[in-house]
C-alpha cells in the first residue's frame, strides 16, 4: 500500500533555523516517518498537564497508532513540523485540513485545524510563536487560508500564542472549549508583531555573545604568543568581570592554572556554566570543539580560526557545516576568521579580540567585517576619542570576519535599543540581506545615527569569504537607497570616524546655516568655501585676528551661538604665539564654557596640528569641575539620544550626571573634514524631521488593479518572461492611468503618410533602432512635420543618412507640447527589492549619473523629494528665466508607476522615456514593460536565519 507520506515529495525548503526569544536557536523542519523514536522520547518528557492541555484528556503515552498518525504526513492536507535542538524534538505543531475526506482533490477545503505541544523545559522561549509563523506559511503555500484551534480555557499560554499573533480572528466558547479561528493573510499588525519578536530575539542572541558571565578560550598555547594565548591575555588585562577559563587538549593533566586563569583539557572538565567560547584552534579541530561546547550548553561562539570560505570551495563547505552544527546545539557564531568582540561596560569589561588594548568606554558602537579595518577604526577612535570616559569611546565592537552567522543586521537589532550605544558605525564589505538591512537601518536611524562606509564598492564582488545575494543595481543606486533609509553614507573610514565623533559629542543642527569664526582669515575662507561645496549656508567668516585671546574666542562663540540666524558654529584656530600648551588649554576651556552657556547648537573646531588644541579640548572636558560651575547659565545640555540620568559603567569613571554628560567639542585637522561631517549631520537631522511625517501612498479612483492582474496573468501564461509589445504596454499602463502617445510603425514612406493622417498633423518621425533610440542628438528624430510633403522629405533624409527602413525601424507619433525631457524607470532587483528611478533624459545626465532612486512603494512626500533631489532639477523649476514645468503632474506619474509595480510584482521592469514635462501636463512618448514571475521574497515569510 502506498504510504501517505509518498503523496508529495519532502519539502526541504520548509527547513529553517530560527532565533528564539531567549537568543538561542532551534531548527524547524517537517516531521517524517523516520522520527518515530524522537517523537516518543519527546512525548515522554512532556508533563501530564501539558499532555492534558493538548489532548483534553489523560494521555500518558503514545500508542503505535498515534505514532504512525503523527509521523506520516502527505505534506499537503496533513503537515507536522518539529522544532529541534541537538537533533531532538522540543516542540511540535500539526495541521489537518478540514473536510478533506471524500472530497475530490481538485476542491480542497481552505481551513485547517492546528495544534501545538511544547516541552515544558522549553516553554516561555517563544517556540510556539515561531512554529505558528512557519506552519502558517506552509498552510498558505498549500492554499489554506484559515486556521482553527480548540483550546481549554485554562491553557492561557497557548491562547496567548494565538491572540498575540496579530492575525484577524474570531473567538467563541462552547462545550467548555475556547475555539479560535483566524485568517492567515499577513496584516500590518501581524507583520509588526513578527518584526518586534524578531528584534527582541536577535538582539538577545547578540547580547548573549557580548555580555557573557563566563568565557572559555579554546586553543591556548602554553608558551607566550599565538592567537589563543593573546586573546586570553587581552581578556585578563581588560579586567573581565566574569569567570575565565583556558582550554587546550595538550595541557598536562597536572596543569591547573595558566597566567592566573583556571586551565582545563576539555570543556567537559568545567563544572560551571560557560556562556561564551572563543575558538582559536585549526579549522580541522573546530567540529570537535563545537560538539563539546554544544553538549556543555555554551550559548555562543567567537571563531577566530581561519581556513573557511575565504580559502576556497572546500572552506566554504566547512563554513556551512560549522554553522549547521552550531545552530543544531542552539548556539550562534561570530566568524569564522573573526577579529573578535569587545564590550567596554564596567559591568562586563570584555576584550575577546586580538586588539592588544581595551578601547576607552563610550557611546559608539562599532561593527567591521574586516579585522584590519577594525584595527584601524579602533586606533583612530583611540587617538581622537578624547579623555572622557562614557562620551566618545566605544560601547561595543564586533568584527564578524566571514559573517557566516551573526551579521551586521543582527548587531543593528542589538544596538537599536541598547542603552549604552548612542551612535552606530559600520564598515561593510557586503550586505547579505539588503531588504532586511534597509528595514532595520530605517528603524535604527529613527532612534540614533547610523554611519556606514562600504568597502569593495567598485570591485563587482564581495570578499571571497562572504556569500551574498547578487544585485544588479549600481553602487550609486544602493547608496541612494541607504540614504533614503536614514543611513549616513560616507566613503572612507576617516569620514566614518569624523562623522561619528561629531554625532556622539554634539546635538543635531536644526538647519544648514553655519557661523564661522577664528583667528585665521585664510582658514576661515577655506571653511566658507567648504560649506558652499557641501550645500551648507555659511555666514561671512568673522576674523578675530592672530592676536585674539581666549576671552575673545569665548565672547565671539557665545555671540554666534545666541544668534538665531545660525544653526552651527565652526571655530578655526591656529596656535598661539608663546607658550602653546598654556594657550591651547585656555582656548579649549573658553570654547567649552561658551558652548555650555548657550546649549543646543553643534560646535566644531578646525585646528592646525602644530599645536595641541585637540588634546586640550579633551583635557578641558575631562578636568573641568562639574558641580561648582560659576559661569551663569553653564548648564550642560542633555545628550540628544539618551535621557540625562542614564550612564553606563562605573559611576566613578563617568562624568557627573547631575547636570548631564560633559561637553566635548570635536576637533578636525582640516576644514573640509569638519564641514563634511557637519553636512552629514545636517542632512541626517533633516531626514529625522522628514521621517516623523513620511507621507502616504495616495489612492487613485481610475486605477483598475483587478483588470491589470487579469491582463498580466494572461500575458504570463505565454511564457516565463516577456517584454510587452506596444499595444500590450499601452493597455497595461492605461489601467493605471498612464497614457502613452501612440507611435505607429512606418516601414515605408506611404505607411508613414497613412500613419500621419490617422494621428493628425503635426507629427514627429523617429528612428527606433537601438543605436538611435532616444538619441535626438544623432539626428534620428524629425519634429514638427506639418504636412505630408515635409514628412516624405524627412523620411528620405533619414534613410539616406542611416540606412534602410528595416534597419531604422521608423515610427510616426503625434507631436507633444514642448517641455523638459525626463525618464522614469522601475525595476525589481532580486536582492534590494523594487526601485523607482528618475532623472532628465539625455546623454549629459547619463554620463553624470544624475538619477534619483527610491524604494517602492513611494509616498507623496518621497515623490516630491525625488523630483528635487537630482542635480539638474533647476531645469524643471525655471532655470535662467525658463518657464517652470508641471512638477505635480510628474510626481503623480511617479506615484502611479510605483503603485503598478507594488501592486503587481510580476511587472519586473518599466521604462518611460522620454517623458516630456510641459508647462501644463506631460506626455509619455516611449514606454516598455517587462513581465516575469516575481523574485522570491524572504522578507515577507516567517522569521528565519539566513544560510550564507
Amino acid at each position: 500500500m502506498q504510504s501517505a507520506s509518498d503523496r508529495h515529495a519532502y519539502p526541504a525548503h520548509w527547513e529553517a533555523d530560527v532565533v528564539l526569544r531567549d537568543g538561542g536557536t532551534a531548527r524547524i523542519r517537517p516531521i517524517t516517518v523516520d522520527d518515530a523514536e524522537r517523537l516518543v522520547s519527546f512525548y515522554e518528557q512532556v508533563s501530564d498537564e501539558s499532555k492534558y492541555y493538548r489532548f483534553f484528556a489523560p494521555y500518558p503515552r503514545l500508542s503505535a497508532k498515534d505514532v504512525h498518525r503523527f509521523t506520516h504526513h502527505d505534506f499537503v492536507d496533513r503537515v507536522g513540523l518539529a522544532a529541534t535542538v541537538g537533533g531532538e524534538f522540543i516542540a511540535t505543531v500539526r495541521y489537518d485540513r478540514i473536510g478533506t475526506d471524500g472530497m475530490p482533490a481538485s476542491a480542497p477545503a481552505d481551513e485547517a485545524e492546528v495544534a501545538f505541544l511544547v516541552q515544558d523545559a522549553h516553554q516561555g522561549r517563544g517556540v510556539a510563536s515561531a512554529l505558528l509563523e512557519h506552519i502558517g506559511a506552509v498552510a498558505r503555500e498549500r492554499d489554506i487560508r484559515r486556521f482553527a484551534a480548540e483550546v481549554l480555557p485554562a491553557n492561557n499560554k497557548m491562547i496567548k500564542v494565538f491572540t498575540d499573533a496579530g492575525y484577524t480572528q474570531k473567538r467563541s466558547f462552547e462545550d467548555g472549549v475556547v475555539r479560535l479561528e483566524f485568517d492567515l493573510e499577513p496584516t500590518d499588525r501581524s507583520l509588526a508583531v513578527q518584526y518586534a519578536r524578531e528584534q527582541r530575539a536577535e538582539a538577545r542572541s547578540v547580547q548573549r555573545l557580548l555580555v557573557p558571565g563566563s568565557v572559555a578560550v579554546i586553543g591556548v598555547g602554553r608558551t607566550p604568543g599565538g592567537v589563543g594565548r593573546s586573546v586570553l591575555g587581552n581578556i585578563s588585562d581588560a579586567g573581565f568581570t566574569g569567570r575565565l577559563y583556558a582550554l587546550n587538549r595538550a595541557f598536562p593533566e597536572d596543569l591547573k592554572e595558566l597566567d592566573g586563569v583556571p586551565a582545563h583539557r576539555s570543556m567537559h572538565d568545567i563544572e560551571e556554566q560557560v556562556d561564551l567560547a572563543v575558538v582559536a584552534v585549526p579549522a580541522a579541530y573546530v567540529p570537535d570543539v563545537v560538539a563539546e561546547c554544544g553538549e556543555h550548553g555554551v550559548q555562543g561562539l567567537v571563531v577566530l580560526s581561519a581556513g573557511y570560505a575565504e580559502s576556497g570551495p572546500d572552506g566554504r563547505e566547512r563554513q556551512r557545516e560549522l554553522v549547521r552544527q552550531a545552530r543544531a546545539y542552539g548556539m550562534r557564531i561570530i566568524g569564522p576568521n573573526a577579529f573578535g568582540v569587545i564590550n567596554t561596560s564596567a559591568d562586563v569589561r570584555l576584550n575577546a579580540s586580538l586588539a592588544p588594548e581595551m578601547p576607552r568606554p563610550g557611546r559608539i558602537g562599532l561593527f567591521a567585517q574586516s579585522g584590519a579595518i577594525g584595527i584601524a577604526l579602533l586606533s583612530r577612535l583611540h587617538r581622537r576619542g578624547g579623555g572622557v570616559t562614557g562620551v566618545t569611546g566605544v560601547s561595543t565592537f564586533v568584527s564578524s570576519g566571514n559573517r557566516a552567522d551573526v551579521s551586521g543586521n543582527d548587531v543593528l537589532q542589538y544596538w537599536y535599543d541598547d542603552p549604552d550605544t548612542d551612535v552606530a558605525l559600520m564598515y561593510l564589505e557586503s550586505i547579505g540581506n539588503p531588504r532586511k538591512f534597509n528595514r532595520l537601518a530605517r528603524r535604527t536611524a529613527a532612534a540614533k545615527p547610523l554611519v556606514v562606509v562600504q568597502g569593495a564598492r567598485h570591485g563587482g564582488a564581495a570578499p571571497q569569504g562572504h556569500a551574498v545575494r547578487a544585485t544588479r543595481l549600481p553602487h550609486a543606486t544602493v547608496s541612494a537607497l541607504l540614504r533614503q533609509a536614514g543611513v549616513i553614507r560616507v566613503d572612507t573610514i576617516t569620514e566614518l570616524v569624523d562623522a561619528g565623533l561629531l554625532l556622539a559629542r554634539q546635538p543635531l543642527p536644526t538647519g544648514p546655516r553655519v557661523a564661522i569664526l577664528g583667528n585665521s582669515e585664510s582658514l576661515g575662507l577655506l571653511t566658507y568655501d567648504a560649506c558652499l561645496s557641501e550645500g551648507l549656508r555659511p555666514l561671512p567668516p568673522l576674523d578675530l585676528t592672530t592676536g585674539a585671546s581666549a576671552a575673545d574666542f569665548h565672547e565671539a562663540l557665545s555671540h554666534a551661538l545666541a544668534d538665531e540666524t545660525c544653526d552651527a558654529v565652526v571655530v578655526t584656530a591656529i596656535p598661539a604665539i608663546g607658550d602653546a600648551s598654556t594657550g591651547d588649554a585656555e582656548l579649549a576651556q573658553a570654547l567649552r564654557s561658551a558652548a555650555e552657556q548657550v546649549p543646543g547648537k553643534p560646535v566644531l573646531v578646525v585646528h592646525v596640528e602644530l599645536g595641541g588644541l585637540a588634546e586640550a579640548l579633551s583635557a578641558a572636558a575631562s578636568t573641568a569641575p562639574q558641580a561648582d560651575r560659576k559661569t551663569p547659565g553653564a548648564q550642560i545640555r542633555p545628550h540628544p539620544f539618551r535621557p540625562l540620568d542614564f550612564q553606563a559603567g562605573n559611576p566613578a569613571e563617568q562624568p557627573d550626571t547631575a547636570q548631564g554628560p560633559t561637553t566635548l567639542i570635536p576637533a578636525y585637522p582640516a576644514a573640509e573634514r569638519a564641514v563634511r561631517a557637519l553636512a552629514e549631520a545636517v542632512n541626517y537631522a533633516q531626514w529625522r524631521r522628514d521621517a516623523a511625517d513620511p507621507g502616504k501612498v495616495p489612492e487613485y479612483e481610475d486605477i483598475d488593479e483587478k483588470g491589470a492582474a487579469q491582463l498580466i496573468g494572461g500575458l504570463l501564461a505565454r511564457g516565463q518572461g516577456l517584454t510587452l509589445g506596444t499595444d500590450e504596454t499601452c493597455d497595461l499602463l492605461g489601467k493605471y492611468g498612464i497614457d502613452v502617445h501612440r507611435a505607429l510603425h512606418a516601414p515605408t514612406p506611404d505607411a508613414a503618410a497613412d500613419a500621419a493622417r490617422t494621428l493628425g498633423y503635426p507629427v514627429a518621425l523617429k528612428a527606433t533602432a537601438p543605436h538611435l533610440r532616444h538619441r535626438a542628438d544623432l539626428g534620428g528624430v524629425r519634429l514638427d512635420l506639418a504636412d505630408e510633403e515635409q514628412l516624405r522629405r524627412a523620411y528620405a533624409e533619414l534613410t539616406d543618412l542611416f540606412g534602410r527602413p528595416e534597419e531604422l525601424r521608423p515610427v510616426v507619433q503625434s507631436m507633444a507640447p514642448r517641455g523638459v525631457d525626463t525618464v522614469v524607470r522601475a525595476v525589481i532587483d532580486p536582492a534590494a527589492g523594487a526601485v523607482l528611478s528618475f532623472g532628465l533624459a539625455g546623454a549629459a545626465s547619463q554620463l553624470l549619473g544624475d538619477m534619483a532612486h527610491r524604494l517602492i512603494p513611494v509616498t507623496d512626500r518621497e515623490a516630491t523629494s525625488i523630483v528635487r533631489s537630482i542635480r539638474t532639477a533647476p531645469l524643471l523649476f525655471g532655470w535662467r528665466g525658463s518657464t517652470p514645468v508641471d512638477t505635480p503632474a510628474l510626481e503623480e506619474l511617479l506615484l502611479r508607476v510605483s503603485r503598478l509595480v507594488d501592486d503587481h510584482p510580476e511587472v519586473v521592469a518599466v521604462t518611460l522615456e522620454p517623458v516630456v514635462v510641459a508647462t501644463h501636463g506631460l506626455s509619455v512618448l516611449g514606454a516598455s514593460v517587462r513581465l516575469a514571475p516575481p523574485p522570491a521574497r524572504d522578507d515577507l515569510g516567517p522569521r528565519t536565519l539566513p544560510t550564507y
